[in-house]
């Protein structure tokens, strides 16, 4: 999780010579679905677009796709079709200037699609490109990838667990690995492992508990999913949708739940935290994962940035060295709560990964996707399934995929639920981490996709 793109699903492009957009930030996949309001109304398809979806990311295709056709496109047309996140990244000139090196693009085939990202092969300049499209939780592009065909993100499934090992170890030193069917009763059977026990910075999928611990006052009947809410300014964090909200605006737990499990968002997420409250999260970190007191105080989105952005690595330095839950809890409040997050910058090189971080194992993981599964219901289905990160599972074989992942510099973690056509739950885990060092994160996103989408194959042959 970043300053401030990182922890949005925001890849941020440039052109190089080749005609190529690429990612130089590779955040947690996902986004909202459903219908949110201020949704970005699609144009009118250009010619030659048939089989683009109906979805809020075909829209937007339809509409990139038209753009191109015709640059350069008015400031109000892109704000209307672009996240504020996106354009601080990539002005108006600058993405009318990459445009207009896209003459004569056109669409080919749309490859994979969800309701709020897809991929889909495109020609330009006589080559033959992937391009990613995500949309955020109000309907706008966020995520916009041109790569070479034959990038990571098309790297061929494995087709044996030997490869999966191999191929796992090649993204990052530090790696955990579960695949595992979710019994009748809850547990977690493993099918195959790397390291499944050692606990491993998990970067967002923290969210997951956070995520339990709302589940759990609504089953109590403390809260309903159309609770309201109210920002303030102590949640008020990037990036996500939220952040761009003034004080005072309400949202209801069931939209701010959807984003902070969709595109991460960070005021989400402390506003779901805020409101049930930071013990009801550490105590439910601690029935759920096997190594709870490692997050014990579990921190807040705005403490971790606080921690790694504000005087570093001072506050950090003195945050890791404390021992124990009272002094650290001191810490936070006295020091840490203070601060201001005016002219903090996102930082480059690996911070503390393995020590300022939210901690589990693959089997925590899945453990609490498994219980999440159980305490949930309809609502909370929809929200885990808003976005399948671009995996892509056939529908025929597999009828719903959760998704959670989590990064920063030097950490990339992924997992999956999902459950077969035959009845059967399974949970696939991916920890990755470096802490020595900043690793191609887009190339290992593709790369993961491509192992989990594998192991669901494998787990689905039984």
């Amino acid at each position: 999780m970043h300053l401030p793109s990182r922890s949005t699903r925001v890849l941020i492009p440039f052109l190089a010579v080749a005609l190529t957009l690429t990612a130089c930030s590779r955040p947690d996949p996902g986004e909202s679905s459903g219908t949110p309001s201020g949704t970005a109304s699609g144009t009118a398809a250009p010619a030659g677009v048939a089989g683009v979806p109906g979805t809020q990311a075909g829209r937007q295709l339809r509409w990139f796709l038209d753009a191109a056709a015709k640059p350069p496109v008015a400031d109000a047309d892109l704000t209307a079709h672009l996240s504020a996140d996106f354009l601080a990244d990539v002005p108006p000139a600058k993405l009318n200037e990459l445009l207009g090196q896209l003459a004569g693009l056109r669409l080919e085939r749309v490859t994979q699609s969800t309701p709020t990202a897809l991929t889909a092969q495109v020609r330009a300049g006589g080559q033959s490109l992937q391009l990613a499209l995500d949309v955020d939780g109000t309907g706008k592009i966020n995520v916009l990838r041109l790569s070479q065909a034959d990038q990571p993100s098309a790297a061929p499934a494995p087709a044996t667990w030997d490869e999966v090992d191999r191929r796992l170890r090649a993204v990052a030193p530090d790696v955990g690995f579960l695949a595992a069917e979710v019994t009748g009763d809850g547990a977690c059977r493993p099918v195959h492992a790397v390291a499944p026990t050692a606990p491993r910075p998990l970067g967002s999928i923290f969210k997951l508990y956070v995520l339990g611990a709302v589940a759990e006052q609504i089953r109590r009947g403390r809260l309903t999913w159309d609770t309201p809410l109210t920002l303030t300014s102590k949640v008020l964090i990037p990036p996500g949708e939220l952040y761009q909200r003034p004080v005072g605006s309400k949202v209801t737990v069931r939209e701010a739940a959807k984003l902070m499990i969709s595109i991460s968002d960070n005021a989400a997420t402390d506003l779901l935290m805020d409101t049930v409250d930071r013990r009801a999260v550490e105590s439910q970190v601690l029935r759920w994962s096997g190594h709870g007191e490692l997050n014990v105080p579990f921190l807040t989105t705005r403490e971790f940035v606080l921690l790694k952005a504000a005087r570093y690595p001072e506050l950090a330095d003195a945050y890791a060295a404390l021992k124990g839950e009272r002094q650290r809890r001191s810490y936070l409040e006295k020091t840490v709560a203070a601060l201001s997050l005016d002219g903090l910058k996102d930082w480059s090189e690996p911070r503390h990964v393995g020590t300022v971080e939210w901690f589990g194992s693959p089997e925590d993981v899945c453990r609490a996707f498994a219980r999440l599964s159980r305490v949930g219901g309809e609502e909370l289905g929809r929200v885990m399934s808003a976005n399948d990160a671009g995996l892509g599972l056939d529908g025929k074989t597999w009828t719903a995929t959760w998704y959670k992942g989590g990064s920063e510099v030097g950490l990339l973690t992924m997992g999956f639920l999902a459950r077969s056509a035959a009845g059967k739950t399974y949970v696939v885990t991916a920890l990755t981490s470096d802490p020595g060092r900043a690793y191609d994160e887009a190339k290992a996103g593709g790369e993961l996709l491509s192992l989990v989408r594998g192991s669901f194959a494998l787990l689905a042959k039984g």
